[in-house]
C-alpha cells in the first residue's frame, strides 16, 4: 500500500498531510490522533505537525510547502513564500489571532496578504515602500474586476501588517476607497422556499436547507453547529461564535425538531450536526452545491445562494408582523440599520400602495 507524508501549512497552521489508499485499520489509527482532520479538497487526512507525529510517520525535516484550498492565495506561478516571507506570514496570523479576529477574517486577510508578499518575490517585506504598495494596488485595480468590498479588504490586509505587526505609523494609500454598492438582498417567495425545501430526497440535504430557513443562519453557522447546540427541552438553538464572535439563540420550530430527530436517527453524527463521509466537518462549498441542486430540481431560476434563505427568513418574519428589533437579534446584527434593509424588500408596505395605472380604467 502506498503511503506518503508531507509537511504543509494549512490555514496558517503547520500540519502533516497523509496520503494513502483507503485502509480501515490505518484510517482508524489516523482518526485517533488528536485534531486529525479530513480535507475533502485535498483528499487526505492531516494532523498537527508535532515532533511526536513526525516520528510516528517518519517525516524528516523538510521545506515548508504552502497548501490551501482558497482561491487566489498562491499566484499562477505556484510560488511559495521564502523563509523571510514565511516568518512575516506567521507573525501576521499570530497578531490577527491575538487581536481575536474571527477565523473568516483571518482567512480573508491572509489570502490577500500572501499574494502581496509573493508579488515582490525576494524583497524583504519591511523594505517595501509606499510607492511600491501603491503600484501594486493600482496594478490589481486595473487587472481585476474589483468589487468595493474586495478593494477595501486588500487595502486593509496590507495596512494591518505595516501598522499592527511592524508598528509603523498609520498610512493613507491614495487609492480612492470604492463606494459600496447599494444592492437589495435576494428573497425567495414562500412558494419558492417550499419548492426548494421539498425538492431533494436526501434527508441530510433537506435538513440543512430547512435549518437555514427556519433559523436564518449563515452558512458558516450551519457547518460549525454541533449536536449539543440543539436544546429540545427549551426549544432553542444556540448559535455559537457567529459573525463578530457572538453567541445568540434562535427558536427551534416543532417541524424542524421532528426533522432533526429523523435525521439524527439515520445519520448518527458524532460531534458536528452535519458531518461528511469520514466524520469530518461539512463544508460551506458542499452546502452551496446542495441548494444549487435543490433550486434546479425545483425549477427556481431566481439567483440566490444559501444566504438567500437567511434573507427570506428575515423578510417573511417582517411580513408576518415580527418587529424589526426581534429580527435583528435573531440574525445577530450589530446595528438595526443593517436589519432595516429588509423593509426595502418586504411586500407588506408595497401591497398597500395602489399603482396609478390601476386608476386609469384602461
Amino acid at each position: 500500500m502506498s503511503f506518503e507524508a508531507k509537511s504543509i501549512s494549512y490555514k496558517g497552521e503547520a500540519r502533516i498531510a497523509l496520503y494513502f489508499e483507503f485502509n480501515t485499520v490505518l484510517n482508524t489509527k489516523v482518526k485517533a490522533i488528536a485534531d486529525a482532520q479530513w480535507s475533502k479538497s485535498m483528499r487526505c487526512w492531516h494532523v498537527p505537525d508535532t515532533e511526536e507525529n513526525r516520528k510516528l510517520f517518519g517525516l524528516p525535516e523538510m521545506e515548508l510547502i504552502i497548501i490551501d484550498t482558497c482561491e487566489g492565495m498562491v499566484p499562477a506561478k505556484n510560488q511559495v513564500p521564502n523563509k523571510i516571507q514565511q516568518l512575516a506570514i506567521a507573525a501576521y496570523i499570530e497578531t490577527l489571532r491575538l487581536r481575536n479576529y474571527s477565523d473568516n477574517t483571518i482567512k480573508n486577510y491572509r489570502n490577500h496578504f500572501i499574494p502581496f508578499l509573493l508579488y515582490f518575490e525576494n524583497k524583504k517585506p519591511s523594505l517595501i515602500t509606499k510607492n511600491e504598495i501603491m503600484d501594486y494596488l493600482v496594478m490589481l485595480r486595473r487587472k481585476e474586476n474589483w468589487s468595493s468590498t474586495h478593494q477595501n479588504q486588500v487595502i486593509n490586509s496590507i495596512k494591518f501588517f505595516y501598522e499592527q505587526v511592524l508598528k509603523q505609523p498609520r498610512t493613507v494609500y491614495d487609492l480612492p476607497r470604492a463606494k459600496k454598492e447599494w444592492r437589495l438582498p435576494t428573497v425567495f417567495a414562500e412558494e419558492e422556499v417550499k419548492s426548494i425545501l421539498t425538492a431533494l430526497d436526501n434527508l441530510k440535504h433537506k435538513t440543512i436547507l430547512c435549518l437555514a430557513y427556519a433559523c436564518g443562519l449563515r452558512v458558516s453557522e450551519i457547518v460549525n453547529m454541533k449536536i449539543k447546540d440543539i436544546d429540545s427541552k427549551r426549544m432553542v438553538i444556540t448559535v455559537r461564535q457567529g459573525k463578530g464572535k457572538k453567541d445568540r439563540q434562535v427558536m427551534l420550530s416543532d417541524k424542524l425538531l421532528i426533522l432533526l430527530r429523523e435525521y439524527f436517527k439515520e445519520y448518527k453524527p458524532k460531534l458536528y450536526l452535519f458531518e461528511g463521509q469520514f466524520s469530518e466537518q461539512y463544508t460551506a462549498r458542499s452546502i452551496e452545491e446542495v441548494i444549487k441542486k435543490a433550486k434546479a430540481k425545483a425549477g427556481v431560476t431566481k439567483k440566490g445562494s444559501i444566504h438567500a434563505l437567511r434573507h427570506s427568513f428575515a423578510t417573511h418574519l417582517l411580513e408576518g408582523g415580527t418587529d424589526l428589533i426581534s429580527i435583528k437579534e435573531l440574525l445577530g446584527h450589530n446595528s438595526i440599520t443593517t436589519t432595516s434593509i429588509y423593509t426595502h424588500v418586504s411586500k407588506k408596505q408595497l401591497n398597500k400602495i395602489q399603482s396609478p395605472l390601476d386608476k386609469l380604467g384602461i
